[in-house]
């Protein structure tokens, strides 16, 4: 049963009269992404026999040719993988991490303040890339064993080599002023988007013969044809003539991780998110923690309550992310504290239902925690026997750092800005950081992924994340929230308006589409409310009670697809 189309689903999540959109439906396999073609990349490895690991790490690839903004071969990020038959979930880890010969001081300038030039554009700025190594480590272990690694790269070789179709949005992104100037300052960036001194336009076929040679080598020879030999050279060189201080050991000393997921528990649901050195998973459950006693059921979706109760919980969810979070292999990050019940409800207990707390008045409190025993694109996968990903994975910024490896076909990160360059000073997306985020050797600093699956039962129910920087943890608790609450199909709870709150600065971010009425009683309980810019572009899969699989891309973002059989 191939379907494309979106229908009323069948069971569990019934289209209300005030829903104005329809997810796409499928019987058996589902995949959602950012961008069409690597959707479709995707089904069709899952119509080959692969499951939903070999669908990931095909997608993995084929994004890092069609949407080169965000997906990569030059950054990292964070799968989340449920397996059915053994009843099993893992988070892989496979962040950037800074060169050996990184130090704590080093993005501040001669007078001892933080530098955003070199935490953001020089060579300084771009960690070890950790995607190749982190989609084969997936594949060993959890594909299927019915296709083989080049199998699964072999998709993105064709995409490169033969061109694929520039969507509307990657046109307008190269034509943009700020891209336009960063990418065609570099030859590697001029010669990928800028052959003839002007970036193609939406319909047109790119092609990237030296991406492709890339591919080829690593379908061929594992991640030992990027960690190692004329790839790694590229790199190396790159960042070096940038002014960065990456060598061949950190390239081949890098490996991913599987750790084991955040777990939480939300209304029936258990929840299972990315740990750190991600801090997505950790407070996503400590808001849905602290939201659960809410009284839903008189709270309408982005009610002035219902968003009063998100933004303050919010405010002391990111307080404790400056303080407490960073990557546990170098600071003791006390997840199981800060996702315990009680802890949540210590906080709850501070929130006025009827007025703003000032972020001023909020901060960190080490005494009250429990005692214990720290640019981006997202796609969701469910395979036939009901295995998921949940996959996170970015450059950072719009296409990185601006500068690609030479003559290797691909740009390169500027992940290390997520460290905290000076401690309490905010980063990029206005994110305060502290001691456990500080830049140390082979570190991974903190992100705000946060890849999720829910689970009913056992069963997977919901697969959702998003980019967004700061506001990719507020994406997915709203994603969430609007599915399981609110009771939305997952079309309708992607679409629907968001907002953020991240403690400093002190605002309440909105989307249009919130009400007058709702911001004028904000503003009277004491909120400061900006209309702000759209907000993530979250990629979600809900499965109904009878099995039927329900997708959503969000509309924020075209160019993404929900595609099924």
């Amino acid at each position: 049963m191939s379907i494309g189309l979106a229908v009323t689903p069948a069971s569990a999540q019934i289209i209300t009269q005030g829903e104005r959109f329809a997810p796409v439906v499928a019987e058996r396999h589902m995949v959602v992404t950012q961008e069409a073609q690597a959707s479709a990349v995707g089904r069709d490895i899952l119509r080959q026999g692969g499951n939903a690991v070999d669908a990931a790490v095909a997608v993995g690839f084929a994004l890092a040719v069609t949407l080169p903004r965000a997906g990569n071969i030059g950054g990292g990020g964070f799968m989340m993988v449920h397996r059915a038959a053994p009843g099993e979930t893992v988070a892989i880890d496979y962040r950037e991490m800074a060169p050996a010969a990184a130090e704590r001081d080093i993005f501040l300038d001669e007078t001892g303040e933080a530098s955003a030039e070199k935490s953001r554009w020089s060579g300084l700025a771009v960690g070890v890339p950790g995607t190749v190594a982190g989609l084969f480590l997936a594949y060993e272990n959890y594909g299927s064993g019915a296709l083989e690694w080049a199998d699964l790269v072999a998709p993105a070789v064709g995409l490169a080599r033969d061109g694929f179709i520039v969507s509307p949005e990657l046109a307008g992104a190269l034509r943009s002023d700020g891209v336009r100037e960063r990418l065609a300052a570099d030859a590697e960036g001029a010669s990928l988007f800028y052959a003839n001194g002007e970036p193609p336009a939406a319909g047109d076929t790119l092609a990237l013969p030296a991406l492709a040679a890339t591919l080829e080598a690593i379908a061929e020879n594992g991640p030992a044809a990027f960690y190692e030999g004329p790839v790694a050279e590229a790199i190396v060189a790159t960042v070096t003539e940038r002014g960065g201080r990456m060598t061949l050991d950190d390239l081949a000393g890098y490996e991913p991780l599987v750790r084991e997921p955040v777990r939480g528990t939300f209304k029936g649901y258990e929840v299972l998110s990315m740990p750190p050195p991600s801090s997505g998973g950790v407070h996503l459950v400590q808001l849905l923690n602290i939201l659960e006693p809410t009284h839903f059921g008189t709270f309408g979706l982005n009610s002035a309550d219902m968003i009063h109760a998100m933004v303050e919980a919010s405010k002391y969810a990111y307080a404790d992310r400056a303080v407490y979070l960073g990557d546990p292999d170098f600071v003791l990050v006390p997840i199981e504290a800060l996702v315990s019940k009680d802890y949540a409800l210590s906080i709850a207990d501070k929130i006025d239902p009827d007025a703003a707390t000032p972020s001023s008045e909020i901060a960190a409190d080490p005494a009250t925690l429990p005692v214990e025993s720290n640019e981006t694109t997202h796609f969701s996968i469910v395979d036939g026997d009901g295995n998921a990903v949940s996959n996170t994975y970015t450059l950072n910024f719009s296409f990185g750092v601006g500068f690609g490896a030479k003559g290797a076909g691909f740009l390169l990160n500027n992940e290390l800005d997520d460290f905290s360059a000076k401690p309490g000073v905010p980063n990029a997306y206005g994110l305060i950081g502290g001691e456990a985020n500080a830049v140390e050797p082979r570190k991974r600093p903190l992100s705000s992924m946060t890849p999720t699956i829910l689970l009913k039962d056992g069963a997977v129910s919901l697969v959702t994340g998003s980019p967004g920087g700061s506001r990719i943890i507020t994406t997915v608790l709203q994603v969430i929230l609007n599915a399981t609450v609110h009771e939305r199909n997952i079309a309708t709870a992607t679409a629907a308006p968001r907002v953020h709150h991240q403690w400093l600065p002190d605002y309440i971010r909105i989307e249009e589409g919130i009400s007058h009425d709702t911001i004028r009683l904000l503003e009277e309980m004491g909120h400061d409310v900006r209309v702000e810019s759209a907000m993530g572009a979250a990629q979600s899969i809900q499965v109904g009670s009878d099995g039927i699989l329900y997708g959503a891309s969000d509309p924020r973002r075209p160019g993404g697809l929900a595609v099924g059989d």
